[in-house]
């Protein structure tokens, strides 16, 4: 998770949930419900994936201040146990309304492919463990993921006090489940495909570059296209005069 000691939650006077989700960064985190959280079934499994469990779950259900918690190692572990939690939570039914309200308002981001067209992205995990690979976007226009734009372009209102970096964020946290099943749930927001008309084709000089250019040409062998071919045109196109 995106925490350093320069974030510690140390003196902040807000529940524990809302500064975690509040910190730079974590602009993709929603805010899971405490009931969830209290109920025993939902974490089932999580105690061996954090170390001190029980100190991590009274640290995040505000039963234990952090001021009486002052451990660097046990906030990091609380914030690694609330991304397991909060992966679980968004492909609930409250959690994917929760969701929904965020990509609404495109706190996700939008896809960088320009032929998209500012398409609201969804945060995705190639990977469901923890510590295999960091957050990132998938675009249902494209159907393409990328890695999400740079903490610092962001524009960011949580003040001081919050975690610095890129790509701090764990892709467990969201799971490899959570942006298919959010497009099943809410098929109304599936956008159109893209048209094969607004792709993009490379042209030199007005031309379309052929596909016979971007063939690697093997050692010792010839171009045979001339200053044609030199221009990356097929041996057959003509500049025009």
């Amino acid at each position: 998770m995106a925490y350093n000691e320069d974030s510690s939650a140390s003196g902040h006077d807000e529940p524990w949930i809302q500064w975690f989700c509040g910190l730079k960064g974590h602009e993709m985190f929603c805010e899971v419900e405490r009931s969830y959280i209290e109920d025993g079934f939902n974490l089932y499994g999580l105690r061996a994936c954090v170390s001190n469990f029980s100190d991590c779950l009274d640290l995040i259900l505000d039963r234990i201040g952090p001021d009486d918690s002052d451990d660097s190692h046990l906030t990091q572990s609380a914030c690694t146990l609330y991304g397991l939690i909060h992966a679980r939570y968004i492909i609930t039914a409250h959690g994917l309304d929760a969701m929904y309200n965020k990509y609404a308002a495109k706190e996700f981001g939008t896809c960088p492919l320009i032929q998209c067209n500012g398409q609201p992205v969804l945060p995705v995990g190639l990977r469901d463990e923890m510590g295999a690979d960091t957050v990132k976007i998938y675009c249902p226009r494209c159907q393409s993921v990328y890695h999400p734009p740079p903490i610092r372009s962001r524009s960011s209102h949580h003040g001081p006090g919050t975690a610095s970096g890129t790509g701090a964020v764990d892709g467990a946290a969201f799971g490899t489940t959570f942006p298919h099943l959010f497009l099943m749930t809410f098929n109304n927001l599936v956008p159109d495909p893209l048209d094969s008309k607004s792709k993009y084709v490379p042209r030199v000089f007005g031309f379309r570059v052929h596909h016979s250019a971007r063939q690697r040409v093997p050692p010792g062998g010839s171009t045979g296209g001339g200053s044609g071919a030199a221009a990356g045109l097929p041996s057959s196109t003509t500049v025009p005069q």
